[in-house]
């Protein structure tokens, strides 16, 4: 009598453990982070949880129906925490990064999405630094410093790219609170509302094609670089004597 061959395993389940545990890591670390900057945390999680559990449990009460109400205040109190931590944390980091070198890349870095960030594709010794990212947008070149110095690193590395992306959309912008530049707290959503020029796989192809051409010799910025940022692959900086 022939045997039944034996079905393969499923070890998805297990491949999903991993996973789970780093981001419960990466939110208790960011928690634990977020309450050292910032004193008012608890009260406001608190308040945010307990506010709504109290008004519709009273809702619940007078309409004879406590235990509905009471879960749905649960799930709107858990609601509003989430929300809150999040712009919370999200302030407590920029003003832990704002005003500092490479404050612009440690936020392109932590956007969620597929967005291929190359930190320091072109810079001065006096830490000014354009980053490059690429995304469905197309590239985006970000500047960080001093405008008058940027400028032309905007326009060589403009003109770089160029020559290996065809049609693609270019955009470049300086990181600042002047006239014309994008804030380092709205850096986030300028990037969300920029137009969807082109699709995933023509990203991919102009991430291979991006990559092939490097990075530029640049000069290295004075100081170390933000915690979390690599230099791009191909670089060759050099310091200045």
């Amino acid at each position: 009598m022939a045997s039944t061959p034996s079905q393969p395993k499923k070890p998805a389940k297990k491949a999903e453990k991993p996973d789970r545990r780093a981001k419960l890591r990466q939110i208790r670390t960011a928690f634990t982070l977020t309450r050292k900057a910032d004193n008012r945390l608890i009260p406001y999680l608190a308040g945010a949880f307990l506010l709504p559990v109290a008004v519709l449990v009273g809702i619940g009460v007078l309409l004879g129906q406590p235990i509905y109400f009471a879960l749905l205040g649960v799930l709107v109190g858990l609601t509003l925490m989430v929300v809150i931590f999040g712009r919370r944390a999200a302030n407590a980091m920029f003003a832990q990064v704002e005003g500092q070198s490479g404050a612009a890349l440690a936020i392109l870095q932590s956007m969620r999405g597929d967005w291929r960030v190359t930190p320091v594709v072109a810079a001065t010794t006096a830490q000014d630094m354009v980053h490059r990212v690429l995304g469905r947008p197309g590239v985006i070149l970000v500047g960080e410093g001093s405008p008058r110095r940027l400028r032309p690193l905007l326009g060589q590395e403009k003109k770089r790219v160029g020559r290996v992306i065809g049609d693609t959309p270019v955009y470049d912008f300086i990181v600042g609170d002047e006239e014309g530049q994008v804030p380092l707290k709205r850096l986030q959503n300028h990037f969300v509302k920029l137009p969807r020029n082109i699709t995933g796989k023509q990203v991919n192809a102009l991430d291979t094609r991006l990559q092939a051409i490097g990075a530029m010799n640049v000069p290295m910025p004075k100081g170390p670089l933000p915690k979390g940022a690599r230099m791009p692959r191909g670089s060759k900086m050099q310091r200045p004597r």
